[in-house]
């Protein structure tokens, strides 16, 4: 069985994540060892955003997530995948989340639905809003944010983060609320 060509050129946090996608798809990667992400690396990220596109697929995790902020300020227009904390929980006790630890299908799945961020004019969905689906402040309010986040394929944020991540990736109020109804039907 051929497995499936990816065009773009993948960034992940190490050489884990991209055995286990070379597992999956016919890819090629660029590793940034770490969260500290030095010009070489980000140089390299460049170079292969204007020659085939990247897409950055980093850990659900807070180094991940610090990863993701460096390419995004760098590479605007780079694309994004997202697994959520839960498909990229180890199967050891004690081992941090990775993609290394997804199931194909969650793999097959985070890269079929990949995101670009873009920047726009569009009205922002007002902090009220969040407020009244429960997603700022409140009992559940991260369990919300996080089950938001795997529905719109936007990852995991904390509360300061959700408004600009809702922005960047251009979630409208009819987005929110369809995805909310499903969020709420979940919990």
């Amino acid at each position: 069985m051929t497995k499936e060509k990816i065009e773009e050129i993948i960034v992940v946090e190490g050489k884990d994540d991209t055995k286990r996608l070379k597992e999956v798809f016919d890819v090629d990667t660029i590793e940034t060892r770490g969260s500290a992400i030095n010009e070489a690396i980000l140089e390299q990220i460049e170079h292969a955003q204007e020659t085939r596109g990247v897409i950055v697929f980093t850990d659900p995790d807070f180094s991940g997530e610090k990863i993701r902020k460096t390419i995004m300020e760098a590479i605007p227009d780079a694309q994004h995948a997202f697994l959520s904390r839960r498909m990229a929980a180890p199967q050891k006790r004690g081992a941090s989340l990775g993609v290394e630890h997804a199931s194909d299908e969650a793999i097959i799945d985070a890269l079929h639905k990949v995101v670009t961020p873009a920047e726009n004019d569009d009205p922002k969905i007002a902090r009220q809003t969040l407020l009244d689906y429960g997603l700022i402040a409140g009992a559940q309010a991260r369990e919300r944010r996080e089950r938001l986040g795997d529905e719109l394929k936007i990852g995991y944020t904390n509360a300061k983060q959700l408004e600009k991540r809702l922005t960047m990736f251009r979630i409208t109020e009819a987005q929110l609320h369809e995805a909310m109804r499903k969020v709420e039907e979940t919990l």
